[in-house]
């Protein structure tokens, strides 16, 4: 049943009904393991036979999974991006509330948090919440297990850098990070009481990283904790609700979009400005599951069965993502950004390169083979990826 509902949202799958389209595809139900595909109410009993426990089974199946492609890799430093995303359920889904949904403020909804490890473009943990959460109270438990997996999978012998956005400034985040040795770079809330804004409107030299950048760095006191902050503001020429002008600067100067970055690393401004710029990479993943591998899908009103999904499409993309490392993916070069250290295509140009092929399982001589239409450019890929496998 798991190899069924992976290669259903694989295949382009959505729904649970969807299996009801591959019913009949020789191919699919070879890989799957079943003579006969199940229906989607059969489906749905199976999945709301999910409980916390069998969820997190998955989970430590999906930590093998990534840790697996780790060891082999020269790495001494794991960069983890943190965060959350809105996942619209309806009104009728258990533990799913109204919160931080943007786009549909009246809906309730699911709030998953994530920790994307950058270098290798997998998905390290999931874990689903309702919508009422707030990522930095809600994130401790989820942070101390997340540590717990490294450790326990790949070793303590790296060091753990951590990027996050400003909802994760929170005292009891901070201190475990500090206490846990870890590194971190955290965007600042312009918060009242921080007096971020009267900080802004005394500086009156900025550091150029540009003709668009500038910065300086101040210290702050909070929380008993005495953190580095490097504050930007960068020169945009149009007016948006992201931005807002402050009454010193002339009109003539433009408008500005304010930052502030708090870390523990020893990074210079600009490329602690070009670290943090690799977290949208983190989103961007979360873009591809939602748009092509339906992690935005709740396919039954059950907690446990929803969560146990969202563990199956993780799963799915990080075997995806060892596959192509394990069959020849290009090696990038390193940038101040962080990023994945190989060029990974998405779910999508795998499905149009590999997966919808025209196809026929023939049996010459009680041989079971998969004949395909004659192409030059395909048959090389083929051959180039199924050697690539024999030497994996």
């Amino acid at each position: 049943m798991i190899r069924l509902l992976m290669g259903l949202v694989l295949v382009g799958g959505r729904r649970l009904r969807h299996t009801e389209f591959l019913r009949g595809d020789g191919l699919f139900e070879r890989f799957c393991g079943l003579r006969r595909l199940p229906n989607e109410r059969t489906i749905s009993r199976w999945l709301k036979s999910f409980t916390l426990r069998s969820v997190e089974r998955l989970q430590a199946l999906n930590a093998e999974i990534v840790a697996r492609t780790i060891r082999p890799q020269p790495l001494r430093t794991l960069t983890v991006d943190v965060d959350g995303s809105v996942v619209s359920t309806g009104h009728q889904v258990e533990r799913a509330f109204r919160g931080f949904n943007p786009h549909h403020r009246k809906v309730k909804s699911y709030y998953p948090i994530t920790a994307y490890l950058a270098e290798t473009g997998q998905i390290l943990r999931v874990k689903n919440r309702s919508g009422n959460v707030h990522d930095g109270k809600a994130s401790i438990t989820f942070l101390r297990d997340l540590f717990a997996q490294i450790k326990e999978t790949v070793g303590s012998d790296y060091h753990l850098n951590f990027r996050m956005d400003g909802a994760f400034f929170h005292p009891k985040v901070l201190g475990l990070l500090i206490t846990r040795g870890a590194g971190f770079s955290i965007k600042v809330p312009f918060w009242q009481w921080l007096d971020l804004t009267g900080l802004i409107k005394a500086r009156r030299r900025w550091k150029h990283l540009n003709t668009k950048l500038g910065c300086f760095e101040t210290t702050l006191e909070v929380w008993d904790a005495t953190l580095r902050v490097v504050i930007y503001r960068k020169k945009v020429f149009h007016h948006s609700r992201k931005n807002y002008q402050l009454d010193l600067f002339d009109p003539d100067d433009g408008y500005y979009e304010y930052s502030a970055i708090a870390t523990n690393l020893s990074l210079a401004p600009r490329k602690l400005w070009n670290f943090m710029a690799g977290r949208g990479e983190h989103e961007k993943v979360i873009g591809q599951l939602k748009s092509q591998l339906a992690f935005d899908t709740v396919p039954t009103n059950r907690y446990g069965a929803n969560s146990a999904w969202q563990q199956l499409v993780t799963i799915a993309h990080n075997l995806l993502v060892s596959f192509q490392i394990d069959t020849g993916a290009h090696r990038r070069n390193r940038t101040n950004k962080r990023t994945c250290l190989y060029e990974l295509k998405t779910a999508q140009t795998l499905r149009f390169e590999l997966l919808n092929r025209a196809g026929r399982i023939v049996h010459p001589n009680g041989t079971t083979i998969l004949r395909l239409s004659s192409n030059s450019r395909y048959r090389d890929l083929f051959k180039r990826t199924a050697q690539a496998l024999k030497t994996s």
